[in-house]
Protein backbone atom coordinates (compact mmCIF):
# COMPACT_ATOMS: atom_id res chain seq x y z
CA UNK A 1 0.00 0.00 0.00
CA UNK A 2 0.83 3.34 -0.72
CA UNK A 3 0.56 5.73 3.10
CA UNK A 4 0.88 9.10 4.05
CA UNK A 5 2.02 9.59 7.51
CA UNK A 6 1.25 12.62 8.97
CA UNK A 7 2.66 13.53 12.38
CA UNK A 8 4.38 16.90 13.67
CA UNK A 9 7.46 14.78 15.17
CA UNK A 10 9.61 12.60 13.56
CA UNK A 11 13.23 11.13 13.48
CA UNK A 12 15.51 12.80 14.37
CA UNK A 13 13.40 13.18 17.68
CA UNK A 14 12.48 9.93 19.50
CA UNK A 15 8.53 9.03 19.00
CA UNK A 16 6.78 6.01 18.53
CA UNK A 17 6.09 6.73 14.93
CA UNK A 18 9.67 6.54 14.08
CA UNK A 19 9.33 2.44 15.23
CA UNK A 20 5.73 1.73 13.16
CA UNK A 21 7.37 3.58 10.25
CA UNK A 22 10.35 0.86 9.70
CA UNK A 23 7.46 -1.66 10.52
CA UNK A 24 5.17 -0.55 7.97
CA UNK A 25 8.48 -0.55 5.40
CA UNK A 26 9.29 -3.47 6.25
CA UNK A 27 6.79 -5.55 5.69
CA UNK A 28 6.27 -3.85 1.94
CA UNK A 29 4.43 -0.63 2.33
CA UNK A 30 5.52 2.20 0.69
CA UNK A 31 5.55 5.19 3.43
CA UNK A 32 5.87 8.96 2.97
CA UNK A 33 6.32 11.02 5.83
CA UNK A 34 5.09 14.64 6.41
CA UNK A 35 6.34 16.06 9.39
CA UNK A 36 7.96 19.24 10.89
CA UNK A 37 11.23 20.34 11.66
CA UNK A 38 12.73 18.36 14.40
CA UNK A 39 12.88 21.10 17.67
CA UNK A 40 11.52 18.62 20.44
CA UNK A 41 12.07 18.41 23.55
CA UNK A 42 14.83 21.10 23.78
CA UNK A 43 12.91 23.87 21.78
CA UNK A 44 15.87 24.18 19.12
CA UNK A 45 16.30 22.74 15.74
CA UNK A 46 18.34 20.20 15.96
CA UNK A 47 21.75 20.35 14.29
CA UNK A 48 22.03 20.76 10.81
CA UNK A 49 18.51 21.67 10.79
CA UNK A 50 17.02 25.08 10.01
CA UNK A 51 13.31 27.29 8.95
CA UNK A 52 14.50 26.59 5.27
CA UNK A 53 16.77 23.81 4.50
CA UNK A 54 16.38 20.04 4.63
CA UNK A 55 13.24 19.53 2.85
CA UNK A 56 13.61 16.45 1.77
CA UNK A 57 14.89 13.03 3.63
CA UNK A 58 15.29 9.55 3.45
CA UNK A 59 14.33 7.52 6.62
CA UNK A 60 14.13 3.48 6.46
CA UNK A 61 13.83 3.31 2.90
CA UNK A 62 10.85 6.31 3.05
CA UNK A 63 10.11 9.89 2.02
CA UNK A 64 10.36 12.10 4.59
CA UNK A 65 9.17 15.43 3.86
CA UNK A 66 9.73 18.32 6.29
CA UNK A 67 7.85 21.63 6.14
CA UNK A 68 8.84 24.71 8.27
CA UNK A 69 7.96 25.36 11.51
CA UNK A 70 7.87 27.74 14.39
CA UNK A 71 10.21 26.02 17.11
CA UNK A 72 8.66 25.51 20.91
CA UNK A 73 11.38 27.74 21.91
CA UNK A 74 11.08 27.54 25.94
CA UNK A 75 8.02 25.77 26.00
CA UNK A 76 5.89 28.51 27.64
CA UNK A 77 1.94 28.34 26.72
CA UNK A 78 2.16 31.51 23.86
CA UNK A 79 4.89 29.78 22.45
CA UNK A 80 3.63 25.89 22.03
CA UNK A 81 1.04 27.75 20.58
CA UNK A 82 2.58 28.94 17.95
CA UNK A 83 4.58 25.91 17.30
CA UNK A 84 1.86 23.45 17.17
CA UNK A 85 -0.16 26.08 15.06
CA UNK A 86 2.89 27.24 12.66
CA UNK A 87 3.04 22.93 11.21
CA UNK A 88 -0.87 23.08 10.82
CA UNK A 89 -0.94 25.85 8.84
CA UNK A 90 2.36 25.28 7.16
CA UNK A 91 1.52 21.88 6.44
CA UNK A 92 -2.06 22.34 5.28
CA UNK A 93 -0.78 25.36 2.89
CA UNK A 94 2.64 23.30 1.65
CA UNK A 95 1.06 19.52 1.42
CA UNK A 96 -0.61 20.50 -1.79
CA UNK A 97 2.55 21.12 -3.75
CA UNK A 98 4.72 19.06 -1.98
CA UNK A 99 3.46 15.55 -1.56
CA UNK A 100 2.70 14.06 -4.48
CA UNK A 101 0.79 10.79 -6.05
CA UNK A 102 -1.96 8.90 -4.76
CA UNK A 103 -1.95 7.24 -1.47
CA UNK A 104 -4.24 4.46 -0.29
CA UNK A 105 -4.41 5.40 3.52
CA UNK A 106 -3.45 8.43 5.85
CA UNK A 107 -2.18 7.88 8.99
CA UNK A 108 -2.07 10.54 11.83
CA UNK A 109 -0.04 10.74 14.51
CA UNK A 110 -1.08 12.61 17.43
CA UNK A 111 0.48 12.98 20.75
CA UNK A 112 -0.22 16.74 20.88
CA UNK A 113 -1.44 18.66 19.82
CA UNK A 114 -4.49 17.44 17.96
CA UNK A 115 -4.16 20.15 15.63
CA UNK A 116 -2.33 17.87 13.40
CA UNK A 117 -5.34 16.83 11.80
CA UNK A 118 -5.91 19.63 10.04
CA UNK A 119 -3.64 19.38 6.55
CA UNK A 120 -4.80 15.30 7.32
CA UNK A 121 -7.94 16.90 6.49
CA UNK A 122 -6.74 18.53 3.36
CA UNK A 123 -4.94 16.07 2.14
CA UNK A 124 -8.16 13.73 2.61
CA UNK A 125 -9.90 16.03 0.42
CA UNK A 126 -7.29 16.18 -2.12
CA UNK A 127 -5.62 12.30 -2.30
CA UNK A 128 -9.44 11.15 -1.88
CA UNK A 129 -7.83 8.53 0.92
CA UNK A 130 -9.08 7.86 4.55
CA UNK A 131 -7.60 8.79 7.51
CA UNK A 132 -6.30 6.82 10.24
CA UNK A 133 -5.84 8.80 13.32
CA UNK A 134 -4.08 7.57 16.27
CA UNK A 135 -4.93 9.26 19.59
CA UNK A 136 -2.14 9.15 21.89
CA UNK A 137 -3.87 12.08 23.90
CA UNK A 138 -6.69 13.42 25.24
CA UNK A 139 -7.34 17.05 23.78
CA UNK A 140 -8.43 19.19 25.36
CA UNK A 141 -8.83 17.12 28.88
CA UNK A 142 -4.75 16.95 28.81
CA UNK A 143 -4.74 20.66 28.11
CA UNK A 144 -6.60 21.62 31.43
CA UNK A 145 -5.28 18.89 33.12
CA UNK A 146 -1.66 20.36 32.76
CA UNK A 147 -2.79 23.79 33.50
CA UNK A 148 -1.58 24.67 29.84
CA UNK A 149 -4.84 26.07 29.21
CA UNK A 150 -7.54 27.39 32.30
CA UNK A 151 -9.65 29.59 29.92
CA UNK A 152 -13.02 27.39 28.96
CA UNK A 153 -14.11 29.52 25.89
CA UNK A 154 -10.34 28.27 24.60
CA UNK A 155 -11.15 24.58 26.38
CA UNK A 156 -14.67 25.16 24.29
CA UNK A 157 -12.76 25.80 20.59
CA UNK A 158 -10.79 23.12 20.96
CA UNK A 159 -13.32 20.23 22.01
CA UNK A 160 -15.04 21.29 18.92
CA UNK A 161 -12.20 21.08 16.68
CA UNK A 162 -11.73 18.00 18.28
CA UNK A 163 -15.47 16.94 17.43
CA UNK A 164 -14.62 18.03 13.78
CA UNK A 165 -11.87 15.92 13.53
CA UNK A 166 -12.70 12.78 14.86
CA UNK A 167 -15.80 12.92 12.92
CA UNK A 168 -13.66 13.38 9.56
CA UNK A 169 -11.89 10.74 10.58
CA UNK A 170 -12.74 6.59 8.73
CA UNK A 171 -10.78 5.15 11.92
CA UNK A 172 -9.74 6.28 15.30
CA UNK A 173 -7.34 4.21 17.00
CA UNK A 174 -6.66 4.85 20.97
CA UNK A 175 -3.55 4.27 22.98
CA UNK A 176 -5.63 3.30 25.93
CA UNK A 177 -8.76 1.35 26.45
CA UNK A 178 -9.94 3.63 29.59
CA UNK A 179 -9.83 6.32 26.16
CA UNK A 180 -12.47 4.93 24.08
CA UNK A 181 -15.65 6.46 25.77
CA UNK A 182 -14.17 9.52 26.12
CA UNK A 183 -13.64 9.63 22.01
CA UNK A 184 -17.02 8.54 22.00
CA UNK A 185 -18.43 11.49 23.59
CA UNK A 186 -15.73 13.78 21.76
CA UNK A 187 -17.39 12.80 18.57
CA UNK A 188 -16.02 9.58 16.90
CA UNK A 189 -18.19 7.03 16.05
CA UNK A 190 -18.73 3.57 17.44
CA UNK A 191 -17.88 1.66 14.48
CA UNK A 192 -14.54 3.36 13.95
CA UNK A 193 -12.96 3.16 17.63
CA UNK A 194 -10.42 0.63 17.35
CA UNK A 195 -7.87 -0.21 20.52
CA UNK A 196 -4.12 -0.12 19.26
CA UNK A 197 -1.68 0.52 21.97
CA UNK A 198 2.33 1.74 21.90
CA UNK A 199 4.90 -1.09 21.46
CA UNK A 200 8.53 -0.34 22.09
CA UNK A 201 11.05 -0.08 19.24
CA UNK A 202 12.96 -3.47 18.61
CA UNK A 203 16.04 -1.96 20.36
CA UNK A 204 14.27 -2.32 23.94
CA UNK A 205 15.03 -5.67 24.97
CA UNK A 206 16.90 -6.55 28.28
CA UNK A 207 20.71 -6.36 28.32
CA UNK A 208 23.17 -8.71 30.98
CA UNK A 209 25.86 -6.70 30.57
CA UNK A 210 25.06 -3.84 33.08
CA UNK A 211 28.79 -2.01 31.51
CA UNK A 212 29.27 0.25 28.50
CA UNK A 213 28.85 2.78 27.13
CA UNK A 214 25.59 4.15 29.70
CA UNK A 215 28.32 3.57 32.47
CA UNK A 216 29.84 6.67 32.77
CA UNK A 217 27.57 9.18 35.63
CA UNK A 218 26.00 6.48 37.73
CA UNK A 219 26.48 6.61 41.10
CA UNK A 220 26.98 3.72 43.32
CA UNK A 221 24.05 1.84 44.76
CA UNK A 222 20.85 1.77 44.63
CA UNK A 223 19.34 3.37 41.39
CA UNK A 224 15.43 4.61 40.71
CA UNK A 225 15.92 5.74 37.29
CA UNK A 226 13.74 7.92 35.56
CA UNK A 227 13.94 8.30 31.61
CA UNK A 228 11.62 10.61 29.27
CA UNK A 229 10.61 13.96 29.18
CA UNK A 230 10.67 16.44 32.06
CA UNK A 231 7.20 17.84 31.94
CA UNK A 232 3.95 18.93 34.21
CA UNK A 233 2.26 16.08 33.72
CA UNK A 234 4.83 14.01 35.00
CA UNK A 235 4.73 15.33 38.55
CA UNK A 236 8.43 15.81 39.27
CA UNK A 237 6.83 17.68 42.20
CA UNK A 238 6.15 14.00 43.75
CA UNK A 239 9.91 12.46 42.56
CA UNK A 240 11.88 15.19 44.29
CA UNK A 241 9.19 15.17 47.18
CA UNK A 242 9.55 10.98 47.63
CA UNK A 243 13.49 12.16 47.25
CA UNK A 244 13.83 14.13 50.75
CA UNK A 245 11.90 12.05 52.86
CA UNK A 246 14.79 9.65 51.61
CA UNK A 247 17.70 12.50 51.49
CA UNK A 248 19.12 11.07 54.69
CA UNK A 249 18.80 7.18 53.75
CA UNK A 250 22.55 6.84 52.15
CA UNK A 251 23.00 4.59 49.11
CA UNK A 252 19.68 4.97 47.61
CA UNK A 253 19.86 7.72 44.52
CA UNK A 254 17.61 8.88 41.90
CA UNK A 255 18.79 8.92 38.55
CA UNK A 256 16.92 11.40 35.80
CA UNK A 257 17.50 10.88 31.83
CA UNK A 258 16.32 13.21 29.88
CA UNK A 259 15.11 16.55 28.95
CA UNK A 260 11.68 18.81 28.86
CA UNK A 261 9.46 22.37 30.10
CA UNK A 262 10.47 21.34 32.96
CA UNK A 263 13.98 20.70 33.48
CA UNK A 264 15.54 24.06 34.73
CA UNK A 265 12.87 24.04 37.56
CA UNK A 266 14.12 20.63 38.85
CA UNK A 267 17.79 21.51 38.93
CA UNK A 268 16.66 24.51 41.10
CA UNK A 269 15.05 22.58 43.31
CA UNK A 270 17.54 20.29 43.86
CA UNK A 271 19.85 22.88 44.82
CA UNK A 272 17.13 24.39 46.52
CA UNK A 273 16.37 21.34 48.49
CA UNK A 274 19.85 20.07 49.31
CA UNK A 275 19.35 16.76 47.07
CA UNK A 276 22.17 16.50 45.08
CA UNK A 277 23.76 13.92 46.68
CA UNK A 278 20.89 11.77 46.38
CA UNK A 279 19.38 13.05 42.91
CA UNK A 280 21.62 13.22 39.53
CA UNK A 281 20.19 14.74 36.55
CA UNK A 282 22.51 13.30 33.48
CA UNK A 283 20.30 14.92 30.19
CA UNK A 284 19.51 13.42 27.00
CA UNK A 285 20.93 10.22 25.52
CA UNK A 286 20.45 8.23 21.76
CA UNK A 287 17.37 6.71 22.18
CA UNK A 288 19.62 3.57 20.90
CA UNK A 289 21.56 3.20 24.15
CA UNK A 290 18.43 3.71 26.69
CA UNK A 291 18.50 -0.22 27.02
CA UNK A 292 22.42 0.09 28.51
CA UNK A 293 21.31 2.98 30.65
CA UNK A 294 17.85 0.57 31.88
CA UNK A 295 20.11 -2.67 32.54
CA UNK A 296 22.11 -0.40 35.14
CA UNK A 297 18.97 0.39 36.97
CA UNK A 298 17.66 -1.36 39.98
CA UNK A 299 14.33 0.11 39.08
CA UNK A 300 12.73 1.90 36.81
CA UNK A 301 10.71 4.69 37.70
CA UNK A 302 7.06 5.89 36.04
CA UNK A 303 5.28 8.59 37.59
CA UNK A 304 2.26 11.24 36.09
CA UNK A 305 0.10 13.81 38.12
CA UNK A 306 -2.95 12.90 39.90
CA UNK A 307 -5.75 13.73 37.19
CA UNK A 308 -9.00 11.49 35.69
CA UNK A 309 -7.42 12.20 32.27
CA UNK A 310 -4.18 11.02 32.97
CA UNK A 311 -5.70 8.15 34.61
CA UNK A 312 -6.96 6.93 31.61
CA UNK A 313 -3.19 6.84 30.02
CA UNK A 314 -0.63 4.40 29.08
CA UNK A 315 2.80 6.30 29.74
CA UNK A 316 4.76 5.33 26.43
CA UNK A 317 7.61 4.40 28.73
CA UNK A 318 5.84 1.64 30.60
CA UNK A 319 5.93 -0.53 27.13
CA UNK A 320 9.71 0.22 27.21
CA UNK A 321 10.39 -0.65 30.49
CA UNK A 322 9.04 -4.25 30.68
CA UNK A 323 10.22 -4.93 26.99
CA UNK A 324 13.91 -4.11 28.55
CA UNK A 325 12.49 -6.62 31.59
CA UNK A 326 13.43 -4.20 34.41
CA UNK A 327 11.17 -3.80 37.55
CA UNK A 328 9.10 -0.05 37.68
CA UNK A 329 7.88 1.23 40.78
CA UNK A 330 5.18 3.35 39.19
CA UNK A 331 3.03 6.50 40.67
CA UNK A 332 0.44 6.82 38.69
CA UNK A 333 -3.53 5.97 38.28
CA UNK A 334 -6.28 4.13 36.81
CA UNK A 335 -4.51 2.74 33.35
CA UNK A 336 -1.16 2.80 33.40
CA UNK A 337 -1.14 1.51 37.07
CA UNK A 338 -4.15 -1.27 35.86
CA UNK A 339 -1.20 -2.64 33.32
CA UNK A 340 1.57 -2.79 35.58
CA UNK A 341 -0.26 -4.52 38.88
CA UNK A 342 -1.73 -7.10 35.91
CA UNK A 343 1.83 -7.88 34.89
CA UNK A 344 3.60 -8.70 38.28
CA UNK A 345 5.94 -6.03 36.73
CA UNK A 346 6.32 -3.87 39.87
CA UNK A 347 5.12 -1.54 42.77
CA UNK A 348 2.35 0.46 42.14
CA UNK A 349 1.53 3.78 44.58
CA UNK A 350 -1.05 6.33 44.01
CA UNK A 351 -0.43 8.94 42.46
CA UNK A 352 0.87 12.05 43.89
CA UNK A 353 1.48 10.20 47.12
CA UNK A 354 5.33 10.98 47.47
CA UNK A 355 5.68 9.10 50.69
CA UNK A 356 3.81 5.98 49.51
CA UNK A 357 6.47 6.11 46.65
CA UNK A 358 9.28 6.64 48.77
CA UNK A 359 8.51 3.66 51.06
CA UNK A 360 7.96 1.44 48.05
CA UNK A 361 11.10 2.49 46.99
CA UNK A 362 12.92 1.23 50.53
CA UNK A 363 11.09 -1.87 49.86
CA UNK A 364 11.93 -2.55 46.51
CA UNK A 365 15.86 -1.55 47.76
CA UNK A 366 15.40 -4.26 51.12
CA UNK A 367 14.33 -6.85 48.23
CA UNK A 368 16.33 -9.90 47.33
CA UNK A 369 17.75 -8.95 43.61
CA UNK A 370 16.26 -12.39 42.52
CA UNK A 371 13.11 -11.10 43.69
CA UNK A 372 13.09 -7.55 41.62
CA UNK A 373 14.58 -9.60 38.27
CA UNK A 374 11.63 -11.78 38.83
CA UNK A 375 9.49 -8.46 38.70
CA UNK A 376 10.93 -7.66 35.40
CA UNK A 377 11.11 -11.19 33.76
CA UNK A 378 6.99 -10.82 34.59
CA UNK A 379 7.35 -7.41 32.93
CA UNK A 380 8.79 -9.04 29.62
CA UNK A 381 6.56 -11.51 29.13
CA UNK A 382 3.55 -9.31 29.57
CA UNK A 383 4.92 -7.24 26.96
CA UNK A 384 5.55 -9.51 24.28
CA UNK A 385 1.74 -10.96 24.76
CA UNK A 386 0.47 -7.43 25.37
CA UNK A 387 1.99 -5.03 23.16
CA UNK A 388 4.50 -6.73 20.71
CA UNK A 389 5.46 -4.69 18.39
CA UNK A 390 5.22 -7.19 14.88
CA UNK A 391 1.64 -8.14 16.07
CA UNK A 392 0.47 -5.11 16.60
CA UNK A 393 1.99 -3.45 13.07
CA UNK A 394 0.22 -6.79 11.42
CA UNK A 395 -3.13 -5.81 12.89
CA UNK A 396 -2.95 -2.11 11.67
CA UNK A 397 -1.90 -3.26 8.54
CA UNK A 398 -5.16 -5.71 8.26
CA UNK A 399 -7.35 -2.64 9.48
CA UNK A 400 -5.86 -0.12 6.91
CA UNK A 401 -5.88 -2.81 3.70
CA UNK A 402 -9.79 -3.15 5.14
CA UNK A 403 -10.18 0.57 4.54
CA UNK A 404 -7.83 0.62 1.45
CA UNK A 405 -10.89 -1.89 0.07
CA UNK A 406 -13.90 -0.12 1.30
CA UNK A 407 -12.33 3.08 0.10
CA UNK A 408 -11.78 1.75 -3.21
CA UNK A 409 -15.58 0.21 -3.71
CA UNK A 410 -17.39 3.30 -2.27
CA UNK A 411 -15.52 5.11 -5.25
Amino acid sequence: MRILIVTQYFWPETFRINDLVQGLAKIGHRVTILTGKPNYPTGLFFEGYSFWNRGREIFAESDVIRVPLIPRGNGSGFRLAVNYLSFALSASLLAPFLVRGPFDVILVYEPSPVTVGLPALVLKRLKRAPIVFWVQDLWPESLSATGAVQSQWVLGLVASLVAFIYKSCDLVLVQSRAFVDLVRARGARSDTIRYFPNSADALYCPVEQRTGRASGGLPDGFRVMFAGNIGAAQSFETILAAAEVLRDRHGIHWVILGEGRQSGWVREEIVRRGLGHCVHMLGRHPENSMPEWFAQADVLLVTLKKSPIFALTIPSKVQSYMACGRPIVAALDGEGARIVEEACAGIVVPAEDATALAEAVVRLSEMPSAERDSMGLNGRRYFLQEFERDALITRLDSWMKELREESACAS
